[in-house]
């Protein structure tokens, strides 16, 4: 398996409901995007104060490599991506994305 884990610097100016539409339409993509095991998203709780300013971020767990693969490519997770740069503090440099086996 895949954990696809995102961390994302958003605009300040993003209402609550914003990200929860945001986040919303990730888990969203679940139901139309095969391989997909689980999707799971929130602020960031660390104590540490070692997150560089990603605040949130989610986690997309993928049955296989094969299965991340494709949905990097597809036209709903692209879309979803796109809406997520826009809402992010400095655009691809407001996201962190960082895959790994489980």
């Amino acid at each position: 398996m895949i954990l696809h884990c995102v961390f994302l610097r958003l605009k300040s100016a993003l209402t609550q409901d914003e990200k929860a539409a945001l986040f919303d339409s990730v888990v969203a993509l679940q139901k139309v995007i095969p391989g997909i095991v689980d999707v799971k998203y929130g602020p960031n709780v660390s104590p540490e104060g070692l997150h560089g300013g990603f605040a949130d971020g989610f986690v997309v767990t993928f049955e296989s490599v094969e299965a991340r693969d494709a949905y990097l490519v597809h036209p709903d997770h692209v879309a979803v991506g796109e809406r997520i740069v826009s809402s992010t503090d400095g655009g691809l440099a407001g996201l962190m994305v960082f895959d790994f086996n489980v």
